[in-house]
């Protein structure tokens, strides 16, 4: 495109703004005039006296913004996807009296080029637009954008703020809070983006430490702010909630399949201190008749105290003797072994000398290793955006991987400790402490991500990590909730705490299951609802101090009893959840889901964190207090059953759902299909996709009902890259007497089974049909009358299949 010219026209005096709660006069609150523009691709780059300002269209809902001003320090960005596909629709360029347009009908940017102004639109319709837009000061920078009165928001990853973070100003920068329950300002993993119930998302791609104000000091007014870091923001929309998710993680990047033994049931303790201790407890699982498939290994695995010992990452052999032979005999169990790692090496540690000679550490002024004290010891930090120090620190993994080792743990990679004077080294560039502080965690995961997709192509990454940044999902980061108090004020943030992380990508945000921090009084109700709960999150890991045994395997007869169906039920779901990480995978679309996506005419439904979606079919309450026999549900539009007890729910009002100690509130909408495992083994190892059970959740009120099931080997990592996947599709067609089933299976992988048998189960058809046939043929089927469910033998044998139910009402 050639290059425009505009004349000069007059700039507006500098204003005065609050920034950071202080009236101060900003060094650079007003951009200038365009001067000059040009249109290149899907690339705008628009000149003016105070610098450049180059937005990119991602996709057809996703616009990046790149400030550049004159002579200020830019630093790389880290929210967007290097990998990401170009966007598939041209952005349009026009130029009207008013000024440019450039975008597409889903989202376009018009450009107010006296002084420069941006505003956001999706069609006619304003979403979006900066008051002051970029500010400079010496110390300070950031972005001011204007908020609609009534707009709810949702951002600033994980607080426990309730659900609409309107009015709330809040640090951007990753810290450790132990112990935490029902308040949270500043927590493990911050995000500084936001998104709106006019459905956009506003991500501020700044890595460095700061605050989002979203109408806390001037109530109209949302403002991101940073000590320093990079000038720049994205905007995603959507007409849609899930449709906003899926321009947002095309943007951003999708999260990877995690390998199929992640939805398992996880052993971990804060931890197994010997060799020996590992072999009972996973024995105990055995003879407790509880399926395991992973166990974690705490720091003890390579030092036999707490302190004095960070660093080694090498087995403790009087501990550990020989742990490749324990790795191997845990893997014959179909148990994983997963190990912590912590970006800590301390002076006192095996490897201190070497780490200084590799130049692996973040140093200080004078280019030395920087060196402070913490919890654990007197220590240096992994520089892990300094090749050297990615090359060291992955050369460690490598190795352990070697050795068998199967996940990783990161912890404390906020960093939990990091002074404002260590120095960085990103290629050519120098950064402080504070200006990637909160990039540190997204960094770890895609130094150990990337170098293990090269090294080991043929596995799945699975790398646990409690701080990150925005994007770090595309690295196959599994966030959890940090140390969580061990009570019921513990687990009542639990669900907003997901929500929120989910919202933007981070669809693995789980919880220690039970609680790990305090506690000295077991609590067994306390514990039997939070690993309730954990069934329907998407990893389930029990995780706690030693004191008291966060396994249930450790506990009475009782509380066995009341936690074996649950855990079973989760191994009887992992078609179903595996599925909803296969189209997190594809579409963004997070495995917990907030009740709005329901009925998005309802702006108040933003502030329910108290149930949320399991995928499409089920509803869940958790429940958070002791004694409770019944739960408050805001109940969607439809058909709903409870799950345990079958009771039927007319949607669209507020029900009483009744619960006791061996139920958790979970409703099933009718019109769903949930396909589950026919047998249940030790571990997922175990599951036969040969052999399914279809449950479908009728009611002669609905019309009928969709589903999908994903599935490929568990294992492949480029299963949806190369299309090497299968999906089994499910329709239900309901007219009068006639009940219409049509199965659809479509795509192909490696080892995928030629035929099924499927137990198909038919809930709530309230007397016993007539006739059933298969493509025609009539087939045999058993109807109880007590629980009004059919049950059928089909083998299935096509790429399509029809069943027929005839005279069911």
């Amino acid at each position: 495109m050639p290059m425009h010219i505009l004349s000069p026209l007059f700039k507006r005096s500098l204003p005065w703004f609050f920034v950071a709660g202080f009236l101060c006069p900003p060094a650079l609150a007003d951009f200038g005039d365009v001067t000059s523009y040009q249109h290149n691709n899907d690339h705008l780059t628009l000149v003016t006296d105070q610098g450049e300002v180059t937005i990119t269209q991602i996709n057809a809902g996703t616009l990046a913004v790149d400030y550049v001003p004159t002579n200020v320090k830019q630093l790389p960005g880290f929210a967007l996807d290097p990998s990401r596909s170009s966007a598939d629709t041209p952005p349009a360029l026009s130029e009207s009296r008013e000024g440019l347009w450039f975008g597409t009908d889903s989202l376009r940017v018009h450009i107010q080029q006296t002084p420069l102004s941006l505003a956001f639109y999706r069609g006619k319709e304003l979403l979006v637009q900066e008051e002051a837009g970029l500010f400079v000061q010496d110390a300070l920078r950031g972005f001011r954008f204007n908020l609609d009165d009534d707009e709810k928001l949702l951002g600033g990853g994980q607080r426990v703020l309730g659900m609409d973070r309107r009015g709330q100003r809040m640090p951007l920068y990753n810290k450790a809070h132990y112990g935490y329950e029902t308040e949270s300002n500043q927590m493990y993993f911050s995000l500084p983006a936001v998104v709106s119930d006019k459905k956009y998302a506003l991500v501020f791609d700044n890595s460095a430490s700061g605050h989002l104000d979203i109408g806390a000091t001037e109530a109209d007014v949302l403002q991101f702010e940073a000590v320093g870091g990079r000038t720049a923001y994205i905007v995603s929309a959507g007409s849609t909630y899930p449709e906003l998710l899926n321009y947002y993680t095309h943007a951003t990047g999708r999260q990877p399949l995690p390998p199929r033994w992640a939805l398992g049931n996880f052993a971990s303790r804060f931890g197994y201190r010997t060799q020996q201790e590992v072999k009972d407890t996973i024995a105990q699982f055995k003879a407790s008749d509880f399926p395991v498939d992973a166990l974690v290994l705490d720091l003890y695995w390579f030092g036999k105290d707490i302190k004095g010992h960070m660093g080694n990452l090498a087995w403790d052999k009087n501990a550990f003797p020989e742990p490749q032979k324990m790795i191997k005999e845990l893997a014959d169990q179909g148990v994983k072994t997963i190990l912590i790692t912590e970006p800590f090496v301390l002076t006192s540690a095996k490897r201190w000398d070497e780490a200084v000679a590799a130049d692996v550490l973040a140093t200080n002024a004078a280019g030395k290793p920087k060196t402070f004290n913490f919890y654990f010891g007197n220590t240096g930090l992994i520089d892990v955006f300094h090749k050297p120090a990615q090359a060291w620190f992955w050369s460690i993994y490598q190795e352990l991987m070697l050795q068998g080792v199967a996940g990783w743990w990161g912890d404390l990679g906020e960093p939990e400790v990091h002074p404002d004077d260590s120095i960085h080294r990103l290629g050519p560039l120098n950064a402080g402490a504070n200006e990637v502080h909160n990039a540190y965690g997204h960094q770890w995961a895609r130094m150990v991500y990337e170098n293990q997709r090269r090294r080991f192509p043929d596995t799945r990454p699975m790398i646990m990590m409690r701080a990150g940044f925005a994007g770090s999902q595309r690295y196959g980061m599994i966030p959890w909730t940090g140390d969580v108090s061990r009570t019921w004020g513990g687990l009542k943030p639990q669900v907003e705490l997901s929500l929120q992380m989910s919202m933007l990508g981070l669809a693995y945000t789980h919880s220690d299951l039970g609680g790990f921090a305090g506690g000295e009084v077991f609590d067994p109700e306390m514990y039997v609802r939070w690993l309730q709960y954990g069934v329907f999150q998407p990893v389930y890991r029990p995780h706690a101090q030693e004191h008291i045994a966060p396994e249930p395997v450790f506990h009475s007869e009782d509380v066995q009893n009341l936690l074996r169906p649950f855990v079973k039920l989760r191994y009887q779901m992992l078609p179903y959840n595996y599925s909803l990480a296969f189209e997190n995978s594809l579409t963004g679309m997070p495995l917990m889901r907030p009740l709005f996506f329901e009925d998005e005419s309802k702006p108040a439904l933003i502030d329910n964190s108290h149930s949320y979606l399991w995928g499409d079919a089920f509803l869940v309450t958790p429940v958070t207090d002791a004694g409770v026999e019944s739960v408050s549900v805001e109940l969607p539009k439809g058909v709903w059953y409870d799950y345990f007890t079958g009771e039927r729910f007319k949607g669209g009002k507020n029900i009483e759902q009744k619960t006791e100690l061996k139920h958790l509130p979970v409703l099933v909408r009718a019109g769903s299909f949930v396909p589950m495992a026919d047998t249940i083994g030790e571990h997922t190892g175990t599951y036969n996709p040969a052999q399914l059970t279809l449950h479908y959740y009728h009611d002669n009120a609905t019309k009928g009902g969709r589903g999908v099931m994903y599935e490929d080997d568990g294992l492949s990592p480029d299963s949806i890259a190369s299309s090497n996947f299968q999906t089994l599709s499910f329709n239900a067609t309901n007219q009068r007497s006639r009940l219409q089933l049509d199965l659809t299976r479509e795509g192909h992988y490696t080892g995928a089974p030629e035929t099924r048998e499927l137990t198909l189960v038919i809930h709530h058809l309230r007397k016993k049909p007539r006739a059933m046939s298969l493509d025609g043929q009539p087939i045999e089927f058993h109807y109880d009358d007590k629980t009004q469910s059919l049950t059928s033998r089909v083998t299935w044998t096509n790429n399509t299949h029809q069943i027929e139910i005839k005279g069911h009402r």
